[in-house]
């Protein structure tokens, strides 16, 4: 049996050494940890469950310290990079009567309010989210003094 645990060790590795991420590095330590109990001459059934209990530990505790350091920071484009600015707002907001618009450098884009409340023209608002053609926005309150 030990031939099948090596041969699975070796093509973990091999499949992890074909890939970007990690994805298969917690079943070859699976796969060692019951090459080993093997070795030791552990019962068939112990071998699977060491093989079980030790990738689902190791996926487990891996996963999140790998997700962390072997995934890039993705950087927000195109639309996805609107959420957070601010704009004006050229046309009065009213999600009863599907109308506004708002002003963001030279493009005119169709507005909701993200709460529902309608929000007056020339009013400055942050765009929460886009979805399709509109953005969804929260008027920007003046600072009180």
């Amino acid at each position: 049996m030990n031939f099948v645990w090596f041969g699975l060790l070796v093509a973990f590795i091999a499949i992890e050494a074909g890939t970007v991420s990690m994805v298969s590095a917690w079943f070859a330590l699976g796969a060692l940890a019951a090459l080993i109990t093997e070795l030791t001459g552990a019962p068939v059934g112990f071998q699977v469950f060491a093989f079980l209990a030790v990738s689902a530990v190791a996926l487990a505790m891996l996963r999140p310290i790998a997700k962390k350091h072997f995934n890039p920071r993705i950087t927000r484009t195109n639309v996805d990079a609107l959420a957070g600015r601010t704009c004006l707002c050229v046309t009065a907001i009213d999600n009863l009567a599907s109308q506004g618009q708002v002003k963001l450098g030279d493009v005119e884009w169709s507005a909701r309010s993200t709460n529902g409340e309608p929000i007056p023209a020339g009013t400055q608002v942050k765009i929460d989210r886009v979805e399709g053609v509109k953005v969804y926005v929260t008027p920007i309150m003046a600072e009180v003094k």
